[in-house]
């Protein structure tokens, strides 16, 4: 049986991004992961992916790691979570950087991007 797993706006505070000021000072960004699972549904933890262990695997490469380019840490993300168990058969990540350094008013600035077990 193949299900999706969804964590949408995992805030992290990272020191992502090229300007000199996100380096030093860092901000924070919200990550969307978004994973297919192929597993039974029994009703124990041991039965699926936990939630929780992909929150805190993104909350620690996001913090850890630094990047120029939320491309980058979206693509480590989705590295991270395909590596995490091959129970995960797709992985989703979109990193949001509701600060990013725009003169312009908007309301979100993201990347997505995907990759699955057979691309790997």
């Amino acid at each position: 049986m193949i299900y999706k797993i969804r964590i949408d706006g995992l805030a992290v505070f990272g020191y992502h991004g090229v300007q000199q000021h996100e380096k030093d000072y860092g901000q924070e960004f919200l990550i969307d992961i978004h994973l297919d699972v192929d597993s039974g549904l029994e009703d124990s933890i041991e039965s699926t992916v936990s939630y929780a262990a992909i929150a805190d695997l993104a909350t620690e490469l996001s913090t850890r790691m630094r990047f120029e380019l939320i491309e980058s840490l979206a693509r480590a993300l989705v590295s991270a979570c395909l590596k995490y168990d091959p129970r995960i058969l797709r992985s989703t990540v979109t990193v949001h950087k509701p600060n990013a350094p725009l003169s312009q008013t908007f309301q979100d600035v993201s990347v997505t991007l995907a990759g699955s077990r057979d691309e790997n």
